[in-house]
């Protein structure tokens, strides 16, 4: 049978290369502020983006952070696509800054009631983490929703975390469709329910002819559908960056 990769292998300079961040480059750890990518990973994406037309990084992470672990030779989003890295610096959506003084009325209260430790304020979205006490899980899930409601924040679940995110029609199905704009090949790596909207993104550009590739992640906690929609499932961020260095 045809190796899928080979369609993104045929010709770089029209070809994007598009991944998440954790639990796709990086191990899920137990505090988010350590994750780092798997070592290699920075050199293997630097060689592919002096060959492949578009190579990028996806994430729910702040842009600041991803700039700091990747350097600036990426394309890359953060905040599911409420921040970018233009030439360098960083340029934020201008409809979700003005949610900013929403997200900071409700980070308080957050911090208050669960503790720093849950609360992680990104500037323009909140995450609350529950993976080292998943006993609070469902109460965290409740809060969420009632302050969702309340302050007019959408809710996003995502592995042991509920995030409160400005309602801003972007996410990182939106964000490949623009990545990917000029290409003729396109892939996508992901481990999580976050990532099923680079999936979706994946079908309509294929529905315009363009060579697509699903890539899932599978880690003991990905969602079934994750890896039931991909076209290759890798073994972990050590699969995942595996699969890279073929490119």
């Amino acid at each position: 049978m045809a190796d899928p990769l080979d369609a993104l292998r045929a010709d770089p300079a029209v070809t994007a290369i598009l991944t998440d961040f954790d639990g796709t480059l990086s191990p899920i750890v137990d505090d988010p502020a350590v994750a780092a990518p798997l070592p290699g990973a920075v050199e293997v994406l630097h060689d592919l983006a002096d060959r492949y037309a578009v190579v990028g990084v996806i994430s729910g992470r702040p842009v600041s952070y991803l700039l700091d672990r990747l350097g600036d030779r990426l394309w890359l989003s953060g905040l599911y696509g409420l921040e970018e890295v233009e030439g360098g610096r960083r340029i934020e959506s201008p409809v979700a800054a003005d949610w900013r003084p929403v997200v900071d009325a409700v980070a308080g209260p957050a911090a208050e009631r669960f503790g720093a430790r849950v609360v992680e304020h990104k500037g323009l979205s909140i995450t609350l983490h529950f993976r080292t006490d998943p006993e609070i899980g469902p109460d965290v899930r409740r809060w969420a929703a009632e302050r969702a409601e309340a302050s007019g924040l959408e809710v996003r679940s995502a592995k042991a975390s509920v995030e409160l995110h400005p309602p801003v029609r972007v996410d990182k199905g939106t964000v490949v469709e623009r990545a990917a704009a000029d290409a003729r090949a396109v892939c996508f790596l992901g481990d999580d329910v976050g990532d099923l909207p680079a999936f979706d993104a994946l079908d309509r550009l294929a529905a315009r002819g363009i060579d697509t590739v699903r890539v899932a992640v599978q880690t003991p906690e990905a969602p079934l559908e994750v890896l039931e929609r991909a076209d290759v499932v890798v073994d972990g961020p050590e699969g995942a960056l595996a699969l890279l260095r073929t490119l």
